[in-house]
């Protein structure tokens, strides 16, 4: 989720020594990819405009650990609200271009999912096509999955108020083109426990309601088996974290491990409100994972990396 006015979080005393950030300015809900040069890329939140005039920080590196700010990555086209804010992008690499998918709206208002391309991983991004989610409320953090059979999807955050945790939830659709979603949305993940949160008699869709969050999600596939990593709760909290469900086909059903909470917490991993992951392939068959956490004062949400492990029942990270 992106920057916004918030109460600054309260940080926790750790458990664990807390890692250095892997850039000291704000760079939230990080995504990282190689390039066509070889070198790493990082696409992240930001309030408001690079100094560019464009919208998305964006890091370069070449060994995962030192990374230098080069702009920003999506061009905004003249016909943008002034006060439009753009939130969690990811990037794919298809049809021999990069395919930039972001949420924009105003607030916490009319957010929908667009795309834009270019030719280099450093862009810049110019929009093709949106909104994506017209038939959708709200439509956040949108992330593209290629399946085995080389077929592309779309993981999202939608609202949903209907049931017992009335809230956002996480939703898929398939990529007919890298540009155009088909088939109707399907709602594959809703909020099932507390931890999941977010504000108690929130003023939503015309009424109040205790409201959950799932939100940030990040999909692989390791044998038959898929991984959902995905966020919950308040970002603006330390009680923010990453849990994970699992299935054995993109589209579900998913099968998550209510009793186990979030694997990635402030207490764990000794940082405040972590969330929003990505995964990257690591050389030794594990995966790189990205996130973002608060400063020590709560004002600004850095990147930090990890090495995710999936090849027991429950994943583990470590530093």
């Amino acid at each position: 989720m992106a920057s916004r006015t918030h109460t600054p979080p309260t940080p926790t005393s750790p458990t664990v020594t807390p890692l250095a950030p892997l850039w000291d300015g704000y760079c939230a809900d990080p995504f990282v990819l190689r390039g066509e040069d070889g070198r790493f890329v990082m696409y992240g939140t930001a309030p408001g405009l690079r100094p560019d005039g464009r919208a998305f920080q964006t890091l370069v590196s070449d060994d995962l650990q030192h990374w230098e700010p080069v702009g920003g990555a999506l061009v905004i086209p003249d016909d943008t609200p002034p006060d439009a804010e753009w939130w969690a992008p990811e990037v794919a690499y298809a049809e021999g271009r990069y395919w930039m998918y972001y949420s924009r709206g105003l607030g916490e208002r009319g957010h929908q999912l667009w795309v834009a391309v270019s030719d280099t991983a450093t862009g810049p991004f110019v929009d093709a096509a949106g909104p994506l989610t017209p038939q959708l409320p709200f439509a956040i953090d949108p992330s593209p999955f290629q399946d085995a059979d080389g077929s592309w999807w779309l993981f999202y955050a939608t609202d949903l108020v209907e049931g017992e945790r009335p809230g956002t939830v996480l939703g898929v659709q398939r990529l007919r083109t890298m540009t155009e979603l088909t088939g109707a949305p399907q709602v594959i993940l809703r909020a099932s426990a507390d931890w999941q949160l977010y504000l108690r008699d929130r003023p939503m869709y015309g009424a109040r309601h205790d409201w959950h969050t799932l939100e940030g999600p990040a999909v692989m596939r390791d044998g038959d088996r898929y991984w959902l990593l995905y966020s919950g709760g308040n970002w603006q909290t330390p009680g923010y974290g990453v849990a994970v469900a699992t299935a054995t086909s993109v589209q579900g059903p998913w099968r998550e491990d209510v009793g186990e909470g979030p694997f990635i917490t402030s207490a764990s991993v000794g940082l405040v409100g972590p969330g929003h992951c990505s995964v990257l392939p690591a050389e030794d068959g594990r995966q790189h994972l990205f996130l973002h956490a608060w400063d020590e004062h709560g004002e600004r949400r850095r990147p930090y990396r990890f090495t995710l492990d999936v090849t027991a029942d429950h994943p583990e990270v470590t530093t």
